[in-house]
């Protein structure tokens, strides 16, 4: 608990502090004087006729984050639901291959394998040769666009959805589906009226697991959107960086977190509520 109060606890009170401080006119620091300017601005533009007006960018960066976070878990969740059920039913031996298999990404840096996924998307990389193949473009370009984002988040939380889903899998007794079958029941019907249902502690779990790091996603749109595709960790990250405004960027962490532990209280109140109509 000390090293988790450490470790976690004092960095945030730190940020938190640093957001109600003043920004230094040169270098970078903070100024130790109360300045309450830094949570303003991120609503309000000052103009230079010395007007403020309501200002949007910030909160479009904010939606920006909302928005790729939630493509993120539902291409996650689609993915995952058939992989985990496939594992789920495979011998009890083959599970434990299958799921190393899925594990396998974490022993590699996330650097890395994002740096792989933009060798792959580039137009001279595996599917740039492949789409000039087919005679689809001589200009084949995902790399650099909210789609090469998408799937570099996409590829890099599914492990975080596959496993929550699996677990929960694993202990469904999976003769409630055949009996389904027997009673003339269609796939679709025994997937959404049985399955589901049962697996939805696992799908609630994955989702918090994927839909709440993915507000906070710095690497991917970084390196894999060119800059088109800002969330607000890119934000936080240019204003303690080359911004040099480390209130500001402090300001904005503490709105992220804010907006994230939202997200987790939305979540588990939704899955108390589930519970409770279980009972």
């Amino acid at each position: 608990m000390a090293f988790l109060s450490f470790t976690v606890g004092i960095p945030l009170i730190i940020i938190f502090v640093y957001s109600f401080l003043a920004r230094p006119s040169m270098g970078v620091g903070v100024i130790w004087k109360l300045d309450l300017t830094h949570y303003v601005k991120i609503f309000v533009q000052d103009k230079l006729d010395g007007t403020r007006s309501f200002d949007t960018r910030y909160l479009k960066v904010i939606w920006n984050s909302f928005f790729y976070s939630g493509l993120t878990t539902v291409g996650t969740l689609v993915l995952a639901i058939p992989v985990a059920l496939w594992i789920a039913t495979r011998d009890p031996r083959k599970r434990i291959l299958l799921v190393f298999l899925v594990t396998l990404p974490f022993w590699t840096s996330i650097l890395i394998r994002t740096y792989a996924i933009r060798q792959l998307l580039d137009e001279k990389g595996v599917l740039g040769k492949i789409a000039t193949t087919l005679g689809f473009s001589d200009n084949f370009q995902i790399l650099y666009t909210p789609t090469s984002t998408i799937i570099g988040l996409v590829y890099t939380f599914l492990p975080f959805m596959i496993l929550p889903i699996y677990a929960s899998a694993e202990r469904f007794d999976f003769r409630f589906a055949e009996a389904g079958f027997d009673l003339g029941a269609r796939k679709m019907t025994v997937l959404f009226r049985i399955v589901l249902p049962q697996i939805a502690p696992g799908i609630i779990a994955g989702i918090a697991l994927v839909f709440i790091p993915g507000l906070g996603s710095f690497l991917q749109p970084d390196m894999l959107g060119g800059g088109k595709t800002n969330m607000i960790a890119n934000v936080v990250a240019n204003n303690y960086g080359q911004a040099r405004n480390w209130p500001f960027g402090s300001a904005l962490s503490v709105l992220l977190c804010l907006i994230t532990l939202v997200a987790t209280l939305m979540i588990s109140i939704a899955a108390r509520k589930r519970k409770e109509a279980k009972v």
